[in-house]
């Protein structure tokens, strides 16, 4: 895996041959005061591939700033590098995110109702449906499958004795919502139900809009975090967001149940949520 970081201060030689440097597993690219035109970031990112093929690995971190520049980004993305964001890590941190959110909003867990939208029943939301059941007072999966749901709803009753909610009303599902899951629904099918005017909705697909003009909750689009785990690699983080640092660090096939076990052992924890209009 390499981490792929600018050299903001390059050398005259550095600039004029967009030299790039190779350091142990960081890939340093030279960035101009007036940045990166559509064409140079075309042949950094020729560049940048060569020196890729020569490792076995198709991971890569993106810094920061690098990452503003969207042409170099999609021609490694078009080329299969797997490109780390923090996007996958923010599924899995669904329980602390709820953690989060409770002390936030000073809510008992288990007076508080939760509703998930969802349409593809993966592991870690199985997971997070069994362990939610035994710590909330209710679960509400909001779905256009709901025979797919059926059976992790009758495996819960015999696991735990507890019952969930499937249901797909579009006119009160989600009308008393006061927190909303999205693991999967597109803003034009979440825009087909009545939603709660202050719901909290921790949107984990693309930026999303809630149409309805009485709306005024939150839409949670993002996270940031903090572990105490020292071990994890030495990188700068004024270049790197927290959250891509540490979600480098993993494989994404491991199993769900390995991956909390790692996330509990490390003390990981939100340091902050983001809105799409400020922080939460």
């Amino acid at each position: 895996m390499f981490y792929i970081q600018e050299n903001d201060k390059p050398n005259v030689i550095e600039k004029i041959l967009n030299r790039i440097v190779i350091e142990g597993n960081k890939i340093i690219i030279p960035i101009k005061q007036q940045g990166m035109s559509k064409k140079r970031q075309e042949k950094i990112a020729q560049k940048t591939m060569k020196i890729l093929e020569r490792s076995s690995s198709k991971k890569i971190v993106i810094s920061k700033q690098l990452g503003e520049y969207k042409d170099f980004v999609n021609i490694l993305d078009q080329n299969n590098y797997i490109n780390v964001t923090g996007k996958w890590l923010y599924k899995m941190l669904i329980p602390e995110i709820m953690d989060y959110i409770t002390k936030k909003e000073k809510w008992k867990k288990e007076e508080t109702h939760i509703y998930i939208l969802v349409n593809d029943a993966k592991d870690f939301i199985i997971e997070n449906i069994k362990q939610f059941a035994q710590i909330y007072k209710s679960i509400t999966i909001i779905t256009n499958h709901i025979n797919k749901f059926k059976k992790i709803e009758e495996d819960i009753y015999e696991e735990l004795g507890t019952y969930i909610t499937i249901m797909n009303n579009k006119k009160k599902g989600l009308s008393k919502a006061k927190v909303i899951i999205n693991i999967d629904f597109p803003k034009e099918l979440i825009n087909q139900y009545n939603i709660y005017e202050k719901a909290i909705i921790v949107n984990m697909v693309n930026n999303i809009k809630i149409n309805k003009k009485r709306f005024e909750g939150k839409i949670i689009k993002g996270y940031n975090i903090r572990f105490k785990n020292k071990n994890i690699e030495n990188i700068d983080n004024e270049k790197f967001d927290t959250k891509v640092i540490y979600e480098s660090n993993f494989y994404y096939e491991q199993p769900y149940k390995y991956v909390r076990e790692k996330i509990k052992k490390d003390g990981v924890q939100i340091k902050n949520l983001y809105l799409q209009n400020g922080v939460y």
